[in-house]
C-alpha cells in the first residue's frame, strides 16, 4: 500500500510561497524551479501543483500537462547549455530513491565524459542559480 500524500513536503511549501525557490517557469498546472543540489549546471525540477505523491498515485490528467512541460523544458536546456543529451529522472517511493513525496521530474544537462555530481551536500549559489535561470529561460 501506497502512503497517502503530505501537504507539508518540501515542493508543497514551494508552491505555497512558504519556502523560496529559484523559478524558472510556471503556468497554471505546472512550476519548474531550479534544483539547490544541482548535479549539473541546469539541474531544474519540474512539479504539478496538484498534490500527487508521485507517478504511483498521479491522475492521469496531471501527468498529461506535467509531460509536455517536462519536454519543453528538456530542450530548453539542452540548447541553453549544448548539452550532448539530457537525463530525465522521476523516482518512485524510498525503495526507488524518492525523498520529496511530490511528483517531480529531474531535468538535467548532460555532456559526453562529464560525471553527474551527487544530489548530497552543499547547496548551490544562488545567484549561480538565477543565471542559470535566466540562460534556460532565453532558450524557450
Amino acid at each position: 500500500m501506497t502512503a497517502s500524500y503530505d501537504p507539508n513536503n518540501i515542493f508543497a511549501k514551494i508552491l505555497s510561497g512558504d519556502i523560496p525557490s529559484v523559478k524558472l517557469y510556471e503556468d497554471d498546472d505546472t512550476l519548474a524551479f531550479m534544483d539547490v543540489m544541482p548535479q549539473a549546471p541546469g539541474h531544474l525540477l519540474v512539479i504539478p501543483k496538484v498534490g500527487s505523491r508521485n507517478l504511483l498515485d498521479a491522475d492521469p490528467a496531471v501527468l498529461a500537462k506535467v509531460l509536455p512541460v517536462v519536454q519543453k523544458l528538456a530542450n530548453a536546456v539542452k540548447d541553453a547549455f549544448e548539452a550532448d543529451g539530457v537525463y530525465v529522472a522521476q523516482f518512485n517511493e524510498a525503495a526507488a530513491g524518492q525523498t520529496v513525496y511530490h511528483l517531480h521530474f529531474h531535468v538535467i544537462p548532460r555532456h559526453e565524459a562529464l560525471p553527474l555530481k551527487p544530489h548530497s551536500g552543499g547547496m548551490a549559489d544562488v545567484d549561480v542559480l538565477k543565471a542559470q535561470a535566466e540562460k534556460i529561460r532565453a532558450a524557450l
